[in-house]
Formats: structure tokens, sequence, C-alpha cells
């Protein structure tokens, strides 16, 4: 079995609970490609013992958008206990290829952030949404601010890691240190 770099691998899923009594899980899915992802052949990388191990899918099936998964070796739901929590990785060249212009998550994460001015905004900690109302979560000197990737993001350079951005007035005030101490203000939910 060849060996992998845990680092290296893109998550495309993640096991949340065990399904049934055969030894099934229920994944919730990190990939636009969710059909040809899960399907019975397939293989993933966990790592649960800081070692890797690859799973074989033997059994999926779609059940309200999630994959319900069986892998070989798995029979009960005792076998599937210690997977969950844990990530399914697969090595990045594995991954679909996109066509020009769409960018897996993994690819934004640590790229630096500006204006189309040249002002600093951030680096990318992560990504939220799906696609078409994606947003970047960019951490700076001004604290975390969601960028819309969609009208918001001009230019995506993966070579150079950097973003530009033309963001609309009052955006990167948003999580400004200053206003917040400045509005002593806070609500309640209830």
């Amino acid at each position: 079995m060849p060996t992998v770099n845990w680092d290296d691998m893109v998550c495309v899923g993640r096991i949340v609970r065990p399904h049934g009594i055969r030894g099934q899980v229920v994944v919730v899915p990190e990939t636009d490609f969710v059909e040809e992802r899960y399907q019975v052949g397939v293989a993933f990388w966990i790592d649960g013992t800081g070692d890797g191990e690859r799973l074989t899918v033997s059994a999926a099936r779609l059940q309200n958008g999630r994959p319900i998964v069986g892998f070989e070796g798995f029979a009960t739901i005792d076998d599937v206990a210690r997977l969950v929590g844990l990530e399914l990785r697969v090595p990045e060249e594995e991954l679909m290829p996109l066509e020009e212009g769409r960018y897996y998550h993994y690819q934004l994460v640590g790229c630096e952030v500006e204006t189309t001015g040249g002002d600093r905004v951030g680096a990318v900690a992560g990504v939220e949404g799906g696609a078409g109302a994606g947003l970047l979560r960019v951490t700076g000197d001004g604290g975390e601010v969601l960028v819309p990737l969609a009208g918001v993001c001009v230019e995506i350079d993966l070579a150079r890691r950097r973003i530009r951005i033309e963001p609309p007035a009052g955006l990167l005030d948003l999580n400004a240190p200053a206003k917040k101490a400045a509005s002593g203000t806070s609500r309640r939910r209830g």
C-alpha cells in the first residue's frame, strides 16, 4: 500500500454518524461531485491514528443529498463507530478537473487578499458556502471579514497566491475593532 502525506491530501467529506446496523456511515460531502466521488470501488484515506488508513467503498447511495457509504472490512455498527468525526481525503491528483475560473476551496485558503487599489485586507482563512454564494473568510489586521466571491472578487491568481477584490463601501469596516468598541451595544436572542 502506498504511503501518503495527510497534509497534501484534500478533504472531500466527513463521516458524521453510523447508519443502520450493517456498518454503513452517513457522510457530509465536501465536494461538488458527490455522485462521482461516492461510488463502489472508490478509495479514501482517513487519519484517525496518525498512520493513515485507506478505505475502499463497498456500498454507496444518496439519501437526502448525503452519501450513505459502506467500506470493505466494516460490517457492523461497532466496526464503524471509530470512524465518526473523521475526514475522508483523497490525493490532489484524484480531484475532478474544474473548468477555467472555478477553484477548489483548499486552493484559496492562504491566498493574500488585497483591494484593486493595493490595500492589504488579509489572508483567506477559509471558504464558506457553495457555488454562487461562496464567501471568503479573510483574517487581517482589521479582524475577520466575509468577502463574497461573486461580484466582489475581480481576480484570482493562484500562481501568485493573490486575490484582488473591489469591495462595496463599508464591507471591510464590518469587523473593525474600533467600531465594535464604540458601539457598546449588544443583541439579545430569544
